[in-house]
């Protein structure tokens, strides 16, 4: 059963990580109702979700994608790019152990789970300001017992891989061609982000369904157009925290008894 852990809103989100974005003020009653019209949407589209209690210390825990790459045999538990985020792991490491074998990384290695994109065996790791080549090479060691093939894809200007591109299914990533190195990306069609909305590449795919932040109409417009399902989904106030779509869940299948 397809199952996505989440974790519920910071009190502190206001002081969240910002690496490429101005300081916004963050509402956080708005916050929380996205975020659970965030989790209606993914029960509504037949996902499990285990929602984990807030962490009131760690204002950028809502995003726990960043805190683990989880592939179908194991679960990697990274050393965070941020300092400050690094204490995120723990608990989400004791909740993935119910469902995966563990296992760390080490420093001097820093990766987060959103600069890795995994399209079936083959994985994309953002090499970014919060993932060094230390990280992406641990994460190779580690996955390349399962026949995973990692590649190493070049992010500036952005936070993450996934800020960047996402892939939608059909062979096809969507991608904002100045914020990663799209030649890394061979082999599959890429399809443009329109120059209007340049943050608009991170997407999350649930079976054939699109979820995309409802501030970008047209890239709605153009998944449409070229006969996605599209889903729009409020956002905005993970978006003022570097966030979007993927970063607020790790989606995994789970084998039923």
């Amino acid at each position: 059963m397809l199952t996505a852990i989440t974790r519920q809103v910071s009190p502190n989100i206001n002081q969240c990580e910002l690496t490429f974005h101005a300081k916004e003020p963050i509402d956080l009653a708005r916050a929380i109702a996205q975020h659970e019209a965030y989790e209606r949407l993914l029960r509504q589209l037949g996902v499990r979700v285990v929602s984990l209690a807030a962490e009131l210390d760690l204002p950028d825990s809502v995003f726990v994608e960043d805190a683990a790459v989880v592939v179908d045999e194991v679960a990697l538990i990274p050393v965070m790019g941020a300092a400050s985020r690094r204490p995120e792991t723990e608990s989400l490491a004791r909740a993935l152990s119910v469902y995966r074998p563990l296992r760390l990384m080490h420093a001097p290695a820093t990766l987060d789970g959103g600069d890795v994109m995994r399209i079936g065996h083959r994985v994309f790791v953002g090499a970014s300001s919060r993932t060094n080549a230390e990280g992406i090479n641990q994460l190779a060691a580690a996955l390349a017992e399962f026949d995973y093939k990692v590649t190493a894809v070049d992010v500036r200007q952005c936070l993450h891989l996934k800020s960047g591109c996402s892939y939608l299914g059909r062979n096809s990533i969507l991608v904002n061609r100045d914020l990663v190195d799209v030649t890394r990306l061979a082999g599959f069609e890429w399809i443009d982000v329109p120059e209007s909305e340049p943050s608009a590449a991170n997407v999350l795919v649930i079976d054939d369904v699109v979820i995309v932040p409802s501030a970008f109409p047209r890239t709605i417009e153009l998944l449409e157009m070229l006969g996605f399902i599209v889903k729009a989904i409020n956002v905005s106030e993970f978006q003022k925290a570097e966030g979007g779509v993927t970063c607020k869940s790790i989606i995994f299948n789970v084998d039923e008894p």
